[in-house]
């Protein structure tokens, strides 16, 4: 058969692995901060207003495109429907990204095909997929800015899709700037449409940032920096690096400080892009690009103390790609390549995924929301303040308004961090009472107990222990290998 005649064997590959991740949407893994945007874009839709509590404006979500999606969703399905549309929206999006990305690296279909699938199955495409973050669309963004503005030369796109990637997320400008910088080096030329449409790109978010919230960047990234600055030697930075980098360079986060699997893959990843890259191909161009975005943004994001791992789920996937064209790509014994590849680091890593997602369905969707329910039931009137962390789940299904520890969603909480960073969180309590603490320490044990006490009376006891069974026999014993949660207790202020 000639390969015209195997033209859509993407379409059903990239079918195929859509389907996949719908299944994973049984698991209930969403990611806290999905619900931070999530209730930003409720926000609007109720007052009008970008912003976490009423009519204050706040940019308390990472990312404004993702924002103005979810309003569009939560406006056709409704607040209590949106969920499920929004992320297979994603996963069809990331989906569709890859094709892109295999039309960047292939021209037989066959290898396309098989790429589309495992590539989609590997763990950070699952979680790109399902986890209700922009990483969805950001990947579809970034693939359609190469295949429709590098590969294919479309001008417009040049103009546009800079615009579209900085609005989803502003990190994206080492994306951008890495393209820039290996378009120079490759072409010998500079393509001044992109230029131009990176500059608009850049004026864009900053105006759109400065004349509706009055800050340059968002306040995400200031609240962070602020309350997650740490000062280190360059002994203690050694330390951390050594500690961490097995979570963000591997797709298999191990409870120990020396991760083997990780130093096994990340050379394998390394020798494989050196292989091909040494290959006269146009497709290197793409490669060194992907390759390079990777390994910069994980360094400054390392560099920078960053422990979100979602930071480093499009670098995880794109530093595979060389490996999965160089095991489809070979020309001796391909289907032992293939069957080693599948047999004994992709199921493995599918396989964790599924243990992953379902023990932290149960600890966050089971677990952490039944909080907010809980409270959602109890306090009727939603203008009462709640202080705790992480600002997700709780707040959402509580509907309470909200200050949570970092500042992310109240800017308030960071004067008291500027000012006395050690107490802020006692001081925030002292001047704002707020009428709710949700804390994972005993504030009575507390070393500022006698005021916890003559203030506040604990209302509940939240356990991860009491939703670690299931009527499942094999859902009980993945809940109880993996428990996935924090023990909370819950204070009420006292009455008057």
């Amino acid at each position: 058969m000639s390969e015209t005649q195997y033209r859509k064997l993407p379409i059903y590959a990239v079918i195929f692995a859509i389907l996949i991740k719908f299944v994973f949407f049984l698991t209930h893994h969403i990611q806290e901060d999905a619900f931070i945007t999530w209730r930003v874009a409720q926000n609007l839709m109720d007052y009008g207003v970008i912003g976490f509590n009423g009519e204050t404006k706040i940019s308390a979500s990472t990312t404004h495109l993702y924002v103005f999606v979810s309003y569009i969703f939560n406006m056709i399905f409704g607040k209590e429907g949106f969920i499920i549309p929004l992320l297979a929206f994603n996963s069809i999006l990331f989906s569709i990204g890859s094709v892109l990305l295999s039309h960047l690296l292939f021209k037989n279909n066959w290898h396309k095909a098989v790429f589309i699938i495992l590539f989609g199955i590997l763990p950070p495409s699952i979680k790109i997929s399902i986890l209700g973050m922009e990483y969805g669309i950001l990947f579809f963004l970034e693939m359609a800015l190469l295949y429709y503005g590098f590969k294919k030369e479309k001008k417009w796109v040049l103009l546009v899709f800079p615009t579209l990637i900085l609005f989803t997320r502003i990190d994206t400008v080492i994306f951008l700037g890495v393209i820039f910088l290996t378009d120079i080096f490759w072409n010998k030329k500079i393509r001044w449409n992109y230029v131009l449409g990176g500059i608009v790109g850049v004026a864009v978010c900053i105006s759109f940032n400065w004349f509706y919230f009055g800050e340059w960047v968002n306040n995400t990234i200031v609240a962070k920096k602020l309350t997650y600055d740490r000062t280190f030697t360059f002994q203690q930075n050694l330390e951390y690096f050594r500690l961490n980098y097995g979570n963000f360079w591997g797709m298999l986060k191990m409870p120990s400080d020396f991760n083997p699997a990780t130093i096994i893959i990340v050379v394998f990843e390394i020798l494989c892009f050196i292989y091909l890259v040494r290959q006269q191909n146009k497709r290197n161009y793409f490669l060194w690009i992907i390759f390079l975005f990777a390994w910069t943004k994980q360094i400054i994001f390392l560099s920078q103390k960053s422990l979100f791992d979602w930071y480093y789920w499009v670098p995880q996937v794109l530093l595979f790609v060389p490996v999965l064209i160089f095991v489809l790509e070979q020309k001796t014994k391909k289907n032992l390549w293939l069957t080693s590849l599948v047999i004994f680091y992709i199921l493995p890593m599918t396989a964790f995924q599924t243990i992953h997602s379902i023990a932290t369905g149960n600890g966050e969707w089971n677990y952490r929301r039944s909080i907010g329910l809980f409270l959602n039931q109890y306090e009727k009137d939603k203008k009462q303040w709640i202080l705790l962390e992480p600002a997700g789940y709780v707040p959402y299904f509580s509907g309470l308004k909200t200050i949570d520890e970092v500042g992310l969603v109240d800017k308030q909480i960071q004067e008291e961090i500027k000012k006395d960073k050690p107490n802020y969180w006692l001081n925030t309590v002292k001047s704002r009472k707020p009428k709710y603490l949700l804390s994972n320490k005993d504030l009575f044990e507390d070393k500022n107990a006698d005021y916890y006490k003559s203030e506040y009376r604990l209302l509940k006891e939240f356990r991860i222990k009491d939703h670690l069974e299931s009527k499942n026999p094999v859902l009980e014993k993945i809940y109880t290998l993996k428990p996935s949660g924090t023990d909370y207790n819950l204070y009420e202020r006292r009455k008057k």
